[in-house]
C-alpha cells in the first residue's frame, strides 16, 4: 500500500452505501458481514495507511454490527490481529466465549482467525491497527491470551501507545516511507511492552505468579541485549529468581533461554539493520554480541529464510541479483 487510502459514503447513491462501506472495510481488515441500524442514511469514513508490519485506520462511522463468520475464515493463510481504540464512544466485542465493552481511552484486541461479533451503538470514531501474528508474537509471548480483554490505555506504556497511534494517524500524509517504516516498528514495541504490563495479575494462582515472572524475564533480557555478559546466571539474578526456576520456566515454553535471548538478538539485529542502512553488517553483529559474522548470517537466514545482505538489499529497495 502506498500513501494513505480513503474511502466516504458522501456522494454515494444511499442505496448502495451499505454494500460500498462493508466492499472497503473487508479490504482494509479481511472479510466481514455488517448490519446497520438504517442502511439508507448511513454515513461513514475510512483512511489507512501502511506502517512496515502495521497497517493504521481510522474509522469514522454511524452505528453498526461487524461479524466476523467462519466462512470467512476459511481461506485465511496467515493469523492476523486488530487492536481497536474507540475514541467517541464504547464498542462491544464477543469472542472465543468472552465479552467485554471497551470505552474511549482503552483498546481492544480482535484475533481475524476465529469468529467475532464488534459493535457501537452510537456514531463513533475508531483508530485501528492491523497486525500479522509473527510480527507481534515477535513482540509478547502467545498473543492470543490477550484477545477480547480490554486494556487501559491512559496512563502508563499503554497511554504512550495510544498517543503515538494518535499523532501517527493524524501525520500520516506528512510520513516519508522510512519514517512509516520506522513508527510501525516503534508502535510494535509499545504495544509489546503495553500488553504485558497490562497481563491481568489479579488470579493468585501458580500459572499467573509463572506468567509474571515470565514476562519479568523477558522484558529483562530485551533490556540487556547488547550485555555480551547476558546469560542465564545473569537473568535470574536480575530478576531475583534461581537459575533452575529461570529453565523451568522456559521449559513450560517448549523452549530454552539461551534460545530465547539468541531469537531476540536476531530480531533486534534485523530492526537494527533495516533502521540504520548504514552500518556494516559485522558491526550490527558485534553490536548484538554473537561470535563473529559467518555465525551471525548463518543464524540470520535460519531464522529470517535469507542472510542479512540480502535482507539490506530488500529493505533498501535494490532487488537486484
Amino acid at each position: 500500500m502506498k500513501g494513505t487510502l480513503r474511502f466516504t459514503t458522501a456522494g454515494v447513491e444511499p442505496r448502495l452505501r451499505s454494500s460500498e462501506w462493508t466492499k472497503f472495510v473487508s479490504e482494509s481488515y479481511f472479510p466481514l458481514e455488517l448490519d446497520f441500524l438504517d442502511p439508507l442514511h448511513f454515513n461513514g469514513q475510512l483512511s489507512r495507511t501502511s506502517l512496515g508490519h502495521v497497517a493504521l485506520s481510522r474509522l469514522t462511522s454511524d452505528p453498526a454490527l461487524y461479524e466476523r463468520r467462519r466462512a470467512h475464515i476459511r481461506e485465511t493463510r496467515e493469523e492476523e490481529y486488530l487492536i481497536t481504540l474507540p475514541c467517541a464512544s464504547s464498542v462491544r466485542f464477543r469472542q472465543m466465549g468472552r465479552e467485554a465493552r471497551c470505552e474511549p481511552g482503552g483498546f481492544i484486541i480482535e484475533r481475524g482467525d476465529e469468529p467475532y461479533r464488534f459493535s457501537y451503538e452510537q456514531a463513533n470514531d475508531l483508530c485501528v491497527l492491523k497486525v500479522g501474528r509473527k510480527a507481534l508474537a515477535e513482540r509478547t509471548r502467545n498473543p492470543d491470551r490477550f484477545c477480547a480483554q480490554t486494556f487501559n490505555a491512559t496512563t502508563g506504556t499503554a497511554g504512550l501507545f495510544a498517543a503515538m497511534v494518535g499523532h501517527a494517524q493524524a501525520q500520516s500524509d506528512r510520513l516519508s516511507a522510512g519514517s512509516n517504516e520506522t513508527i510501525g516498528r516503534q508502535l510494535l514495541e509499545l504495544l509489546g511492552l503495553a500488553l504485558d504490563e497490562g497481563t491481568d495479575a489479579s488470579d493468585s494462582s501458580i500459572s499467573a505468579v509463572r506468567a509474571a515472572h515470565l514476562v519479568r524475564i523477558e522484558r529483562f533480557i530485551r533490556l540487556n541485549l547488547k550485555n555480551p555478559d547476558l546469560s542465564p546466571d545473569l537473568i535470574a539474578g536480575g530478576c531475583g529468581i534461581s537459575k533452575r526456576y529461570l529453565h523451568d520456566l522456559f521449559k513450560d515454553q517448549n523452549g530454552t533461554v539461551n534460545q530465547y535471548v539468541r531469537d531476540q538478538r536476531l530480531i533486534a539485529a534485523r530492526d537494527r539493520l533495516h533502521a540504520a542502512p548504514d552500518l556494516s553488517i559485522a558491526e550490527v553483529s558485534y553490536r548484538f554480541c554473537f561470535a563473529d559474522q559467518a555465525q551471525f548470517s548463518r543464524l540470520f537466514k535460519a531464522r529470517f529464510g535469507m542472510t542479512p545482505s540480502e535482507f539490506k538489499r530488500l529493505a533498501s529497495g535494490d532487488i537486484r541479483a
